[in-house]
């Protein structure tokens, strides 16, 4: 019989967090959709204005660049949507199987489960911070440069869970129980 340390139930509770954050990056990506099919013109108009307001300065007047910008940046929109309902799925996949799992800590799931929540919602929020920054700043380039402080530790976390996970699953599932 399992104590209640070791029960499914307890074993949730230690991930909660990571179990918490992959659903609202799922939420998030999720959202975003609506957003795009509730007001995909006025987002769109939102893009056009902020590469407006830069048209003299940085564009120097090149109307093609900034449609070019402004065409990207509702790309990563749309990445930003993608990622959301994408990294957060995997993410709270990952979190359950970790869950799920006999061997790992109370400290190792908390930890793993807190790496691939927190980075899939960083990691679809920098696509989001760069598609609406771009416009503005002159391109895709400098709006990522200026968010790298968020995408770099957001991808570092999903990879490092995701590889956390891959190692707890192979040895849960092909050694011997403890």
């Amino acid at each position: 019989m399992a104590t209640p340390e070791s029960s499914l139930s307890s074993r949730l509770r230690d991930a909660r967090w990571g179990l918490v954050l992959s659903l609202l990056t799922i939420l998030f990506g999720f959202g975003l959709g609506g957003a795009f099919g509730a007001a995909e013109d006025s987002l769109k108009q939102r893009l056009r204005d902020g590469a407006s307001g830069a048209k003299d300065t940085i564009y120097a007047g090149d109307e093609a660049k900034m449609n070019a910008v402004v065409d990207k940046s509702w790309a990563y929109l749309k990445r930003a949507h993608l990622h959301g309902g994408a990294i957060g799925a995997v993410a709270l996949g990952a979190t359950l199987l970790t869950a799920a799992l006999r061997r790992p800590g109370r400290r190792t799931r908390a930890g793993v489960s807190l790496a691939l929540g927190a980075g899939g919602l960083g990691y679809a929020l920098f696509w989001l911070l760069a598609g609406f920054s771009a416009p503005s700043l002159g391109g895709t380039g400098p709006a990522k440069d200026a968010f790298e402080w968020l995408a770099v530790p957001s991808a570092g976390l999903l990879l490092l869970g995701i590889v956390a996970v891959l190692v707890l699953t192979v040895r849960d599932l092909f050694t011997d129980p403890v």
